[in-house]
C-alpha cells in the first residue's frame, strides 16, 4: 500500500467533511468510506478494500452498480440533447411514458416525471387534494416518504421529530400493528387494524380525506408487515368513500419486492404510484407520479397546477428507459423471486446458530434482521429511535459489518438485507457470513 493512496484517501474524506455536509448525521466523527469505484454488488475504496453493498445504496442500486449501459445511453442523449424544457416533446420521454403504462396495471397510463421519491410525494399529495377537493392525508405511524416539508410530514417516521413546528398540516397518522409483537391471536390482527382504519376515518370525516398513502411494502422502518389481507381491505374502504389510494412505491418498486412494484403482491391496484429509486437506479436523480386516466382526464381541459423545471428531463428519462430494458434482459425480477427465497432460508439458519436473532422479515430482497436481547419478551437490542447510549451493542455491530467488508444499512435494531438484484447465491452467503460474525456481539449481550 503507498504512501500516495493513503494520503489521497485521506485529502477526500477531509475534504468531504471541511466542506460537504452529511445527511442524518452530526457532523464530527462520521467515518464515511471513500468509494473510487464500484461494479456490481461490491463499492471499493482507495486502499483497495473491498465492501459488499448489501443495501443497495439507500436501497436503490437494483441493477447493480457501474452498469455501463445506463453510461451509453446517457451519453448518446446528451449527444442529442441535454435538457429542454418540460412543455416541449423529447422522444426518450414519450418512449418512457409508453413503457411505464405498459409496466403498470390497471389504467395507471400517464406519467407526470419528478426529481427523486420526495417530489413524487409532494405531487401526489397535492394532486389528491386538487383532484378530490377534500384536504387530509391519511397516513402510517412507522414509514418514510421524503424529507421535504411535506413528505416528511407525511411521514411517520422519528426523523420528522426537529422539525414538527414546521409540519405541513392536514395529516392523519395510523397506527398498524404487526404480527411479531401482535399479542391477541393473528386470527384479530387484521380485523383489529381494519377496524382501526374505519374509526379514524369516521372520526375526521370521509369527506374530509383526500387520500390514503401507504408503503408498497415497508422498508427503512423495519419492513413491517401488512396483517394479511389489509391492502384488499384498504382499497375497498377507499372506493366506499371515494378517497383515493396512493401507494409510495419509492424504494419498494421496480422487482425490489420480486414484483414490479410491492402492492402487487396484495392483488390491488391503487389511483397514483409514486416512484424513484429503482427507476433510475441511482445513476441520475429521476421520479415519477405515475397517475390513473381517470384523475389525468380531469385536466384534459383544465391546467395541470403541477410543475418542476426538471420534470422529464432528457438524460435523466433515456438512464430510466435503458434501466427499465435492463430489468428485462438480465431477468432481475425473476432472479429477485430466487434470491429471495435463498436468502429467507439461509437467514432461517441463521437464526438457529444466533439466539440474538428475533425475527427476520423480508418480501423477494427487501429485508431486515431484528435484534433482541430476549427472543421470549422480544425486547429490541435497541429501542424504537434509540438514544445514543442506547445504542452501544448495535454500533459495535455495525462496525464489525464494516470492518469485515460490508456495507449495509443498519437502523437501531435493524439489519437491512436488500442487496442488488442482481446478486448471486455466492455472494448472498458473503454477506450473510459477515452478518454472522457481527451479530456474535448481539449474541453476547442477551439474556
Amino acid at each position: 500500500m503507498s504512501t500516495k493512496t493513503i494520503s489521497e484517501a485521506t485529502e477526500i474524506i477531509q475534504n468531504n467533511l471541511d466542506y460537504t455536509l452529511f445527511s442524518w448525521s452530526k457532523q464530527k466523527g462520521t467515518t464515511p468510506i471513500a468509494v473510487k469505484h464500484a461494479e456490481g454488488v461490491y463499492l471499493y475504496d482507495y486502499d483497495d478494500k473491498r465492501y459488499i453493498d448489501f443495501s443497495s445504496g439507500l436501497m436503490n442500486v437494483n441493477i447493480g452498480h457501474g452498469d455501463q449501459r445506463i453510461t451509453e445511453a446517457v451519453v448518446k442523449q446528451m449527444q442529442e440533447v441535454s435538457y429542454v424544457t418540460p412543455s416541449c416533446a423529447t422522444k426518450v420521454r414519450g418512449e418512457l411514458g409508453k413503457k411505464l403504462a405498459e409496466i403498470c396495471p390497471g389504467d395507471l397510463n400517464k406519467s407526470f416525471f419528478t426529481l427523486c421519491g420526495a417530489t413524487s410525494i409532494e405531487n401526489a399529495i397535492k394532486l389528491a387534494r386538487l383532484y378530490t377537493g377534500r384536504h387530509k392525508i391519511v397516513t402510517r405511524y412507522q414509514s418514510y416518504h421524503g424529507a421535504s416539508i411535506g413528505a416528511m410530514a407525511a411521514s411517520g417516521d422519528p426523523r420528522k421529530l426537529p422539525v414538527d413546528a414546521q409540519q405541513a398540516p392536514n395529516f392523519v397518522h395510523i397506527d398498524i400493528p404487526i404480527l411479531y409483537r401482535w399479542e391477541y391471536g393473528e386470527e384479530n390482527l387484521l380485523k383489529e387494524t381494519v377496524a382501526q382504519l374505519e374509526r379514524l376515518i369516521a372520526y375526521e370525516g370521509p369527506n374530509n380525506i383526500a387520500a390514503i398513502m401507504l408503503e408498497g411494502e415497508s422498508g427503512s422502518s423495519g419492513c413491517l408487515k401488512y396483517p394479511v389481507g389489509y391492502l384488499k381491505a384498504v382499497r375497498k374502504i377507499c372506493d366506499k368513500h371515494g378517497i383515493l389510494l396512493i401507494m409510495d412505491e419509492v424504494m419498494s418498486g421496480f422487482g425490489r419486492t420480486g414484483k414490479w412494484f410491492g402492492f402487487q403482491n396484495h392483488d390491488i391496484v391503487p389511483d397514483m404510484i409514486a416512484m424513484a429509486k429503482g427507476l433510475t437506479c441511482g445513476y441520475l436523480p429521476f421520479g415519477c407520479l405515475q397517475v390513473s386516466d381517470k384523475i389525468a382526464a380531469r385536466y384534459d381541459d383544465a391546467m395541470l397546477p403541477l410543475g418542476l423545471t426538471y420534470s422529464a428531463h432528457p438524460v435523466s428519462c433515456a438512464a430510466a428507459l435503458a434501466t427499465l430494458k435492463i430489468y428485462e434482459e438480465d431477468n432481475l425480477i425473476a432472479n429477485t423471486v430466487a434470491m429471495g427465497e435463498y436468502m429467507d432460508q439461509q437467514v432461517e439458519l441463521l437464526k438457529q446458530q444466533h439466539p440474538a436473532i428475533g425475527e427476520f422479515r423480508n418480501t423477494g430482497l427487501l429485508g431486515c434482521i431484528e435484534l433482541v436481547k430476549n427472543r421470549e419478551t422480544k425486547e429490541p437490542m435497541a429501542p424504537f429511535n434509540a438514544k445514543p447510549d442506547e445504542m452501544e451493542v448495535m454500533n459495535k455491530v455495525a462496525a464489525k459489518i464494516k470492518e469485515l467488508g460490508m456495507y449495509t444499512f443498519v437502523r437501531w435494531n435493524y439489519i437491512f438485507t436488500a442487496p442488488p438484484l442482481c446478486v448471486t447465491k455466492e455472494q448472498i452467503d458473503e454477506g450473510l457470513a459477515i452478518i454472522s460474525e457481527a451479530i456474535k456481539i448481539a449474541d453476547a449481550a442477551t439474556n
